[in-house]
């Protein structure tokens, strides 16, 4: 058949922070040839598939893919030839009984996420059909709404703000390309205010500043002023969510916690959600992801109790865009939204099926990049595919950010007046 696979190839190359990853290219016998590449995570969950490195000092430090570079081209690579390229399900799975391991610690997940994308892309193209619509269907319109991370701290940054990501939302622009210039002049905006008090104005990992704040809070207070400076109304237009990454300052991951950064001091998981009580009710806060540990599912169920009916609260590293944890999340009503990175599960297919159990437990779902990622801008469409309605893909700058933003801009132009923009 013309759309089956002809030839599978790999490389090793360096993601936004410099480090290898893994880049797939797979072609089909009627000549069509694409490639994807692979993100990787910083802050990251003990439940995640494995990034496969190569652990050589010599190499990069031990994070080299070499090793899983070569799995790909001699073992998925020779397993997959012939197969029809759009039966994408068949193929996930066949990667995934290669590997036989429940994290994909063989192969690496690295590895057989990089062919998982390489081939839906192909497929795609092949049969000429938008990305987006080839895994979300004809009636994939919904263009996300951004989630930018304007303002960073924790394992992203290195100054005095324990709570990772800080993101202005636009949930009331009326589309994608209006809410994307809400933010971007909020983020530029911010960056001025920064810079008359005589805060630093580098970035984060994913773009946004990292500043030496005087507390966490200021760093709610300082973008609140950001938006309204920037003629914005703070709840109307632009609401706030916020990403705690909670693992990372939480030593045992479960339910104490050492804000260590900013010098707040030890907290108990009681004592966290006061908090977050407390700023929900102070400040237009929409979404919060991974307010605590990953094992602390306590918490995690208290904090949903006590907010589910005002915001969004988002486990990440408790869920790992892993369906075993998620369908325990549901059951016992430990939040009501889960973060979906595709290479923490390995796979397109169970990214979806991830998704769709979220759905129809009347969940949310939010899209995520990685803090390590690459100009590749196969994320904004499979955002698009999946109706998620938003998605967070860092800041107003850095190219490999700038990407994606960039791509939904062109796929709200390709969908004319049939795109559409909603927070809910």
């Amino acid at each position: 058949m013309k759309t089956s696979i002809k030839s599978i190839d790999a490389l090793e190359i360096l993601d936004s922070r410099g480090n290898p990853t893994v880049r797939t290219y797979v072609e089909l016998n009627d000549g069509t040839r694409v490639s994807a590449s692979v993100p990787s995570g910083a802050s990251t969950g003990e439940n995640e598939a494995v990034e496969l490195r190569d652990n050589d000092i010599k190499r990069y430090g031990g994070k080299g893919v070499l090793q899983a570079v070569k799995n790909v081209k001699e073992i998925i690579g020779p397993a997959l030839i012939g197969m029809e390229a759009t039966f994408q399900a068949e193929i996930d799975q066949k990667m995934i009984d290669l590997d036989g391991t429940a994290n994909k610690s063989n192969l690496g997940a690295n590895a057989i996420l990089g062919v998982s994308m390489a081939v839906a892309r192909t497929a795609a193209a092949s049969t000429q059909v938008p990305l987006y619509q080839y895994i979300g269907g004809a009636n994939a319109k919904r263009i996300p709404v951004p989630c930018m991370n304007i303002l960073n701290g924790g394992e992203h940054a290195d100054n005095s703000v324990d709570f990772q990501e800080f993101m202005a939302v636009p949930i009331g622009a009326p589309t994608f390309r209006e809410g994307l210039r809400y933010v971007a002049e909020t983020f530029h905006t911010l960056k001025s205010i920064l810079k008359s008090r005589g805060f630093a104005t580098s970035v984060g990992d994913e773009g946004g500043f990292a500043p030496n704040l005087n507390s966490n809070e200021e760093a709610i207070e300082i973008i609140i002023e950001a938006i309204e400076k920037a003629g914005y109304k703070p709840g109307k237009d632009i609401s706030i969510a916020i990403d705690s990454a909670a693992n990372s300052f939480s030593p045992q991951l479960k339910d104490n916690y050492d804000l260590k950064w900013s010098g707040a001091g030890s907290m108990t998981s009681n004592e966290i959600i006061s908090l977050c009580e407390e700023w929900v009710s102070k400040y237009p806060i929409v979404l919060w992801e991974d307010p605590l540990a990953e094992k602390d599912w306590a918490g995690f169920k208290k904090i949903t109790s006590d907010l589910g009916d005002k915001i969004e609260v988002v486990g990440d590293d408790i869920f790992v865009t892993n369906t075993k944890y998620i369908e325990r999340g549901i059951e016992e009503k430990a939040a009501n939204s889960s973060l979906i990175k595709l290479n923490q599960i390995g796979t397109l297919t169970e990214s979806a099926d991830a998704v769709r159990m979220c759905r129809d437990a009347g969940w949310r779902y939010f899209i995520s990049h990685r803090s390590g990622e690459t100009s590749d801008a196969f994320l904004a469409d499979f955002a698009v595919a999946m109706d998620g309605g938003h998605l967070k893909t860092g800041s107003a700058s850095r190219s490999e950010r700038i990407a994606k933003y960039n791509r939904l801009l062109e796929i709200e132009h390709q969908l004319g007046s049939r795109a559409q923009y909603y927070w809910k």
